[in-house]
């Protein structure tokens, strides 16, 4: 499978920028992801990533690290931070950009332990279906060292369908829940697979957790629909 991801990083990284990663939902819209958001520093970045990274304490696990910006700060903070991706490019990109220690797996392989596991940027959204949370939850708890923590930031969704005069909200006739979005990218003319994306509201995070034995506590709401939470192992 192409790394169509990775390569537009790489790209942006080794000074062919030219264009933007394009994007197509299941929702019907079509969108850019601008390459150089994705290498901002900290004081370019949303409050809430701000906050998490506040919060991170020990030896880190940054999942989806993408171009490895939260790993560099934490990094250039003395912490002992791993950048992991299932994208090689992404990878490659961190080490590029001075990222020191990196790990190319996707996050159900990848063993070690940490006191601080990091999924920013609607992190969680690697799952692609919230039938798969559970065993999700079960590897990451088994990824914590004694009172480790989860940092991950999510949006409830449900605001982009359409609602009625009464209030209530028109959702898809499908059994699926609303938050898992199909996405294509393509870039420079090259389209990927089509991926499952999960976007996951409070309350249903807060009640999965709960099933799975862990405190999940709301950090702070963003700016829109979105927010940052900490989960912890009881």
């Amino acid at each position: 499978m192409e790394d169509i991801f990775g390569k537009a990083l790489l790209d942006f990284q080794i000074g062919r920028y030219t264009e933007d990663i394009v994007t197509y939902s299941s929702l019907n819209i079509k969108d850019t992801l601008p390459l150089p958001y994705l290498f901002r520093d900290y004081d370019n970045m949303p409050v809430l990533e701000q906050k998490a990274l506040d919060l991170c304490f020990g030896e880190v696990l940054d999942i989806g690290c993408g171009t490895g910006s939260h790993s560099l700060y934490l990094q250039q903070q003395g912490f002992e931070v791993t950048a992991l991706d299932y994208s090689k490019g992404a990878v490659e990109t961190c080490k590029s950009r001075g990222v020191k220690k990196t790990a190319y797996s996707d996050i159900l392989d990848h063993t070690q332990k940490y006191d601080t596991l990091l999924l920013l940027m609607n992190g969680i959204g690697i799952i692609g279906r919230l039938q798969n949370l559970d065993i999700f939850f079960m590897h990451l708890k088994s990824l914590l060292k004694p009172y480790g923590q989860i940092l991950l930031d999510s949006s409830d969704i449900i605001y982009m369908y359409d609602a009625d005069e009464d209030g209530g909200i028109w959702l898809p006739k499908s059994s699926s829940y609303y938050g898992e979005i199909q996405f294509t990218l393509e870039y420079k003319g090259k389209r990927g697979l089509p991926f499952y994306w999960l976007y996951l509201d409070y309350a249903t995070l807060k009640k999965a957790a709960k099933i799975h034995g862990m405190i999940c506590e709301l950090v702070s709401n963003g700016e829109h629909y979105d927010y940052l939470a900490k989960l912890s192992v009881l």
